[in-house]
């Protein structure tokens, strides 16, 4: 069926919406089973948050692979990863004591980075890479899931096990439980969590086939309509959810929930190759030199992004770190790239 221009607008308005609606649930009640779990906030916001947030973004990625749309889907899982970690400048706007990288310092959330860094690379080898399969399946697909099993595991030892620890400063910030979240009843809370989960899925889903159908009718490029409005819409519950974890004080759920959820985004391309039954994923048609450039954009971010945390600068300009106003600068300078681009 086909729709005006502006209805499909309205559509994804709405599914943004609830996204959004949805996302603020979840850093709320994410929080608090931080506290009344024990996991603490870093592993929370990774295995929790961080998972369920990226749920619309997997839902739309693999909406798009299986509509014949492998650019939408690749492009939709860089975007994403990309706009979420602009939207760490976002929270640290809202934090307005201490640059929030300084503040929240961890060493997972460091990790986490690196491993992310050495996935995006993984991609980019598949798209430049040769033309190979396993079935229909590209090889860095297995690898990417591999590589996370792993990389998980590294995660939670660093956590559990750490070698090397961050200096406290004033500005640090401490995970300290909330007394009433404690004592809170834990199965209504996995119950809202999991309302919420539903919420966000369904309506991710709903923003992958109204993209879908905006490239249709506008003829605007996959790449930038996955990588700029896709990516976007369905990463909402990450900004809602680290705005309002930074503004409630729980800075390092804050950081974890992104980089947390940039660790699962990146598993959306080899979720998108498992499903589209026409080949590689990486080397389907429409998959070309864009997604390449929001790959490369995707890893410089990122590499600005645990420098950051690694200097741990106090302040500076607008009470927020050198990098965020670099990532902030890398990221509109690359999607003006993207929008000119013929």
């Amino acid at each position: 069926m086909s729709w005006p221009l502006w209805l499909y607008l309205v559509v994804l308005l709405a599914a943004a919406t609830a996204i959004g609606w949805g996302g603020a649930r979840l850093a709320r009640d994410a929080d608090r089973l931080a506290d009344r779990t024990d996991l603490g906030e870093s592993l929370t916001g990774v295995i929790v948050l961080g998972a369920i947030t990226a749920l619309p973004g997997l839902a739309a990625s693999i909406t798009a692979a299986l509509d014949g749309r492998p650019a939408l889907a690749i492009a939709n899982a860089l975007g994403g990863i990309a706009v979420q970690t602009v939207f760490l400048s976002v929270a640290d706007l809202a934090h307005t004591k201490a640059n929030l990288e300084h503040a929240a310092a961890s060493l997972s959330n460091m990790v986490q980075t690196g491993l992310l860094i050495l996935f995006l690379t993984l991609v980019m080898l598949g798209l430049n890479g040769p033309r190979l399969t396993v079935g229909h399946v590209h090889p860095v697909s297995v690898l990417l899931l591999l590589s996370a099993m792993l990389g998980g595991l590294i995660v939670f030892r660093s956590s559990e096990e750490p070698m090397w620890r961050p200096e406290q400063t004033a500005e640090t910030v401490y995970d300290r439980p909330d007394e009433e979240a404690v004592r809170a009843a834990l199965a209504p809370l996995l119950m809202r969590l999991a309302g919420s989960a539903l919420l966000v899925i369904a309506s991710g889903a709903v923003v992958a086939r109204v993209s879908g159908s905006i490239v249709d009718a506008t003829g605007l490029s996959e790449s930038l309509v996955g990588g700029l409005f896709t990516g976007i819409v369905t990463s909402l519950p990450e900004l809602v959810t680290t705005v309002a974890a930074a503004r409630r004080g729980a800075l390092t759920l804050a950081v974890s929930d992104i980089v947390g959820g940039n660790f699962f985004d990146v598993l959306f391309v080899a979720a998108a190759d498992l499903v589209y039954l026409r080949g590689s994923l990486y080397h389907a048609e429409g998959v070309g030199p864009r997604e390449s450039f929001l790959g490369g954009l995707t890893i410089l971010l990122n590499v600005v992004l645990l420098l950051g945390l690694l200097l741990r600068q106090r302040k500076g300009p607008a009470n927020i770190g050198i990098e965020s106003v670099l990532m902030l600068l890398i990221y509109g300078g690359g999607f003006v790239v993207l929008s000119i681009w013929v």
